[in-house]
């Protein structure tokens, strides 16, 4: 067992190492079913050399007594075992599943790999191993040698042909691990990877209806599952090859063991009763090894997921106990910051430095492709590929405790996402329903009357009715969201790309409101209405800054540049 030192770098590794008193149970639990499985052993040797000799019933009767309390105590051991390592595997699991959420959604916010909901199953694949015959193969195969040494004890040829079919049995393992883990990994990454094509398009089934996709996308389905079936099948060729190989040696050896004795009996060098206990006793000196082969795939299976959680829980540590705990002003300065991504070889947003007042309204416009909606991340802290410093209230925005800044942020992304649950609890962001500023912000973004003529109200569940509402219906339910407490910060992307002219003058409105108690709104659009609100204006272009200031002087810079120029300017560009 490892000492605490080697546990100090992994999370995982010093939850296991917190677990250590369990696992000692367990092989003392260990140590007790493998001495009494010395039982058969005995019995027969007493059996076939004693009973049988003296013909005593009394004698008979008293082993047979002693031999069922041992197995009773076997029984109870085994029981008793794997008790105790399933409870450890659920506080194992309930000790390490919220940071395992914790370091998924870090991981998807980062867009850290391709599958963040992996560690969840990693996490599931760990605890069943702990409680499966993998692990109890590992715990008895330190006891090959003691069975190794009674055999011996009864006849040396039989201890060496305990010893031959051990290493018959363990190279057979060594060799399943060489032919098989490759094509097992590679099985298991086409396997993640099906199950995450087939997710993403069931979550567009519409679209794929609607223009007829389904056929090809159906093709490239059954390209990636027959690559995954081939790899599967290799794999499972592989063990299932093993698993026979397995069978042959584990049947010969019961076979070679009786003839063994046999000829040492007729030698008059071992007693029948010796013969029989030792045949008994070679399928114990070989049964550890012979599971930890059945179990080898499992084995692997389990190794990996320990991996790619320890590397997951590594890449995403807790967040920082120490950070600011204050309610924002809502004064953001940009130093410095600079936005790319790994698919683009050129920076989207490129040296911005800028400051940006507390309790003003900030339009932000450009064309397409020139980074706003990078820019609404950035501002929020959500964008993981940033250099430079993003500042509120003159503090990096990553030294704020983001559950205590949440309720003062407000952020309305392009793509609209209501989760499962009532539409009030989608507004109130699943924390404590506060009725009146549900309300409030409904009103605000002019969804209060929309919502009361559901047939449940507030207490529609957007399961249910999420999928008959518009487009713009679901981001005026957003746009409420986001206004939801009266934050001090909110960042709106296209926030009236699907509204009418209610909506929009709900919005305006809304964002009125909002500045008057001093919050800081952004507003990223390409419809010049919005902008009437904005006090000052941010043009960008090719991520660059191209214009910044009073709203009144950047539009008038603007009209200068159009009559210079004869186009659209970079607010007017369409999306």
């Amino acid at each position: 067992m490892k000492t605490p030192s080697s546990f100090q770098h992994s999370e995982l590794r010093a939850a296991l190492w917190a677990f250590r008193r369990e696992f000692a149970v367990c092989l003392v639990f260990s140590v007790l079913i493998n001495i009494l499985m010395l039982t058969p052993t005995m019995y027969m040797l007493q059996l076939f050399d004693r009973v049988m000799l003296s013909q005593n019933l009394v004698t008979l009767t008293v082993l047979t007594i002693v031999m069922l309390l041992c197995f009773a105590a076997v029984a109870f051991a085994e029981w008793s075992r794997s008790r105790v390592l399933v409870r450890l595997g659920v506080k194992l699991d309930q000790q390490l599943n919220s940071r395992v959420f914790a370091a998924s959604f870090e991981a998807a916010l980062r867009q850290q790999g391709k599958t963040p909901t992996q560690g969840f199953g990693d996490l599931a694949n760990v605890r069943q191993f702990l409680t499966g015959n993998g692990l109890f193969a590992l715990m008895d195969a330190p006891w090959t040698p003691i069975y190794l040494i009674v055999l011996f004890l009864l006849h040396p040829w039989l201890g060496i042909l305990g010893i031959v079919f051990s290493l018959i049995l363990g190279g057979m393992a060594w060799v399943s691990h060489r032919m098989s883990h490759a094509s097992i990994e590679a099985a298991q990454e086409a396997g993640g990877q099906v199950g995450g094509y087939i997710h993403s398009k069931l979550r567009n089934a519409e679209v794929i209806e609607a223009m007829g996709m389904l056929a090809n996308l159906r093709a490239r389905w059954k390209a990636r599952q027959q690559h995954y079936l081939e790899l599967n099948r290799q794999a499972s060729d592989v063990s299932e090859r093993v698993k026979a190989l397995t069978k042959f040696v584990r049947y010969t050896q019961q076979s070679l063991a009786l003839a063994a004795g046999a000829v040492l009996v007729i030698r008059g060098e071992l007693s029948p009763g010796a013969m029989i206990a030792a045949n008994v006793l070679l399928g114990r000196v070989t049964q550890p090894v012979d599971m930890i082969v059945m179990t080898w795939k499992s084995f692997l299976s389990a190794r990996k997921a320990f991996l790619r959680l320890e590397e997951t829980l590594a890449q995403n540590p807790p967040r920082d106990t120490t950070l600011v705990h204050a309610e924002p002003k809502g004064q953001l300065s940009l130093k410095n910051v600079i936005a790319t991504a790994p698919s683009r070889p050129q920076a989207i947003l490129k040296d911005l430095t800028i400051d940006f007042p507390a309790g003003e309204v900030i339009g932000v416009v450009g064309p397409s492709g020139s980074g706003k909606s990078t820019l609404a991340r950035t501002l929020v802290g959500i964008w993981p590929y940033t250099d430079g410093r993003v500042q509120l209230d003159g503090v990096p925005l990553e030294r704020w405790e983001r559950d205590e800044l949440g309720p003062y942020l407000g952020y309305l992304p392009q793509d609209i996402e209501l989760f499962e649950g009532s539409i009030a609890e989608n507004i109130a962001r699943f924390g404590e329903v506060e009725p009146d500023k549900v309300i409030r912000a409904c009103q605000r973004a002019g969804v209060h009357d929309m919502i009361l003529r559901f047939p449940q109200g507030y207490d529609t569940e957007m399961g249910q009715a999420g999928g008959l509402l518009s487009g713009g219906q679901r981001q005026r339910i957003a746009l409420a969201r986001a206004m939801y407490g009266d934050p001090k910060l909110l960042v709106l992307d296209e926030p009236n790309s699907n509204l009418d002219d209610v909506g929009e003058t709900a919005l305006l409105k809304a964002v009125q409101d909002l500045k008057q108690q001093g919050s800081t709104v952004f507003v990223i659009t390409h419809r010049p209405s919005v902008l009437s609100v904005a006090d000052r204006l941010l043009v960008l272009n090719d991520g660059r800054i191209a214009l910044y200031g009073p709203r009144a002087d950047v539009i008038a810079t603007l009209q200068a540049q159009a009559a210079a120029q004869p186009g659209p300017s970079p607010a007017a560009q369409p999306a």
